[in-house]
């Protein structure tokens, strides 16, 4: 375990305009990792313009592993993990969406997986089944995956899904751009790790609407698979290297 006072996981939930799921969201996470390890939450409030950061605040008050960051305007997903995972202070970084799609209660089993095949698993994914979004964000969702699968020789069955756990050090030596969460598991092996796939439960959202504009995030995901395709033809293994001192025997 870890020290008193210092997590060993730090979960990252990157939310924009999600008042009325905060609070039971930030309830389960509690309840999934209580007794298990010693961790933080932090909420990335994406340029919210409702509620968010006032039931965020109130609930910080008796919740001192709870923090809040904020950005000044919308910057998306990607950015928003970003920050969380630069700000967290826990060895693996955990990730969900914040509006009650993804169940907390599979967070134990994607981080035990990341910790028993360390140092060679670097990112467990969840894959949702069941999926409850509406036909055509499934019909797109799907089609983004086969053709992701397709250019990076990867088997992800739904590269969006926010649950996933990984080592921050991992996460933060992956190439940023924004859309980035949805291209982890190619570039994780780009880094010559290996990928962990965790079936998980998918449900309706509680309150509000979804931000995801379907057409837009279809083209801009076709852009960035070029993208990525194109960074992992790029990348060159660093060699092993070993210091010379004059001490040397």
């Amino acid at each position: 375990m870890a020290e008193v006072g210092v997590p060993r996981v730090s979960v990252v939930v990157p939310v924009r305009n999600e008042a009325g799921n905060i609070t039971p969201l930030v309830t389960e996470i509690a309840a999934a990792l209580k007794d298990r390890w010693t961790f933080e939450v932090i909420y990335v409030n994406d340029g919210s313009t409702d509620s968010t950061s006032d039931e965020l605040r109130a609930l910080m008050v008796d919740r001192p592993w709870l923090r809040q960051l904020r950005h000044a305007r919308s910057c998306g997903q990607s950015a928003a993990i970003r920050t969380g995972a630069a700000a967290a202070r826990g060895e693996i970084i955990a990730t969900l969406d914040g509006d009650g799609q993804n169940d907390p209660a599979f967070l134990p089993k994607l981080i035990d997986t990341l910790e028993a095949g360390a140092p060679g698993i670097g990112l467990a994914a969840g894959q949702r089944e069941k999926r409850t979004d509406a036909g055509m964000k499934r019909i797109v969702s799907r089609l983004a995956n086969r053709v992701i699968n397709l250019m990076h020789g990867t088997t992800a069955r739904d590269t969006g899904c926010g649950l996933k756990a990984i080592r921050r050090d991992v996460l933060l030596a992956l190439p940023y751009f924004d859309g980035l969460h949805r291209f982890m598991p190619p570039l994780v092996r780009r880094e010559g790790l290996k990928i962990a796939y965790i079936d998980v439960v998918d449900r309706p959202r509680g309150f509000g609407q979804s931000n995801y504009r379907i057409w837009d995030r279809l083209w801009v995901s076709l852009a960035d698979i070029l993208g990525v395709r194109w960074l992992i033809s790029r990348r060159r293994h660093v060699p092993a290297v070993s210091e010379e001192t004059l001490n040397a025997r």
